[in-house]
């Protein structure tokens, strides 16, 4: 069994993060507040809480390099929490949203945070030193329904999201006197705020869990129907290919190699999915599970040249529509994980990862004894 730490800290999880040098986590026990446990020695004690909304916190994120954290509610609300002693202090953020904040994350450079809302926008917001606040640019009119999930490429210019009307979509958040203007030839070098790089309509699903690879050349998210996308060289011609799966749907997904991916969500067991050497993706198997399933026969896999073959033109590669029989549920996780958090880095692999989900429990897995998995790395 890969989960060497179970620990069940609430009746709920919403959402939950990591001290930058992983003695501490932070989460929301599906309330207004956030608690932060520590542990010493065998036994996790709460040594803060962090008490300013008035909702549900829907979003965290604990920054590596300054050691702030952010958060984001069904308030409408963000703070962003800075430790001054032995308190954490919180500063306003002014996001002008008229619906809930659903979603945040720090930008690779941490000098500016993403937040999704119900409110169809994406709010981009930095730090002004005079007013002391972060304040925000607003990316509108470009998503027709809510914004699930947000994440930043590795050049901390782009940001990728996902939303309830089925769309992913990649955009510019470059901003002037706060970004500085490093060209290198790519597709984000010269585009403007809030400028639309692509759009995505493969699921016709919600989507949800868009994540970029460590190198930023490829772009995965989930849908509701039970899929899982995988998009590459994001641009005007991107490869785009989707697997198919017959249990219940992921809620998110997180990178540990450029060539392997673990998707979480209502089937309580995290599930891994990597690339072969083509790089076709296709399901492998559950985590815990001894034996690999065979790629080209169980689970369903449709591959696309180019991005533009999936609207009427002629489609090349595979489409393979049989699938495995259900897995009986259950596991250490006994409901839905709705949040993954990697732990700890060795290059572009990451060996450890934890899991929150709606049964309360944060569980930390390691890939280290799975030596099938190193095929993919």
């Amino acid at each position: 069994m890969t989960a060497i730490a179970v620990q069940h800290f609430a009746h709920c999880i919403t959402c939950h993060a990591w001290s930058p040098d992983k003695s501490m986590v932070a989460f929301c026990p599906n309330n207004n507040e956030v608690h932060i446990y520590k542990l010493f020695e065998d036994k996790w004690e709460k040594v803060h809480t962090l008490q300013k909304h008035d909702q549900i916190v829907s979003g965290i994120d604990w920054s590596t390099r300054t050691n702030r954290i952010v958060t984001a509610s069904h308030d409408r609300n963000s703070y962003v929490w800075n430790l001054e002693g032995s308190e954490w202090v919180p500063t306003l953020v002014i996001l002008r949203l008229n619906r809930a904040a659903l979603c945040v994350q720090w930008s690779p450079k941490e000098n500016k945070f993403a937040v999704g809302s119900g409110a169809k926008t994406v709010c981009v917001c930095y730090y002004e030193q005079e007013n002391n606040w972060w304040v925000s640019k607003l990316i509108r009119k470009k998503h027709d329904s809510s914004v699930t999930s947000v994440s930043w490429h590795p050049n901390n210019i782009l940001l990728a999201t996902t939303s309830t009307d089925g769309k992913c979509r990649v955009f510019s958040t470059l901003i002037k006197g706060v970004d500085a203007k490093e060209s290198k030839g790519g597709t984000s070098s010269d585009a403007k705020f809030g400028e639309l790089i692509i759009q995505l309509d493969l699921s016709l699903s919600w989507a949800f869990g868009v994540k970029w690879s460590p190198s930023g050349n490829t772009l995965a998210y989930v849908g509701h129907n039970s899929m899982i996308y995988f998009v590459d060289d994001v641009g005007p011609s991107p490869l785009a290919q989707n697997v198919a799966f017959r249990d219940l749907p992921l809620r998110d997904v997180l990178f540990v190699s450029e060539r392997m991916v673990i998707g979480v969500g209502f089937d309580c067991t995290p599930m891994i999915f990597a690339a072969d050497d083509r790089g076709i993706w296709s399901f492998v198997r559950y985590l815990g599970e001894s034996k690999a399933i065979s790629s080209g026969s169980k689970y369903g896999s449709q591959f696309s040249e180019a991005f533009g073959k999936f609207y009427g033109q002629s489609k090349h590669g595979m489409n393979n529509d049989s699938v495995e029989s259900s897995k009986i549920r259950g596991g250490v996780h006994e409901n839905c994980i709705n949040c993954i958090m990697p732990l700890g880095e060795r290059g572009t692999l990451v060996r450890r990862f934890s899991t929150s989900g709606l049964d309360g429990r944060v569980v930390i897995w390691d890939l280290e004894d799975q030596q099938d998995l190193l095929d993919y790395v």
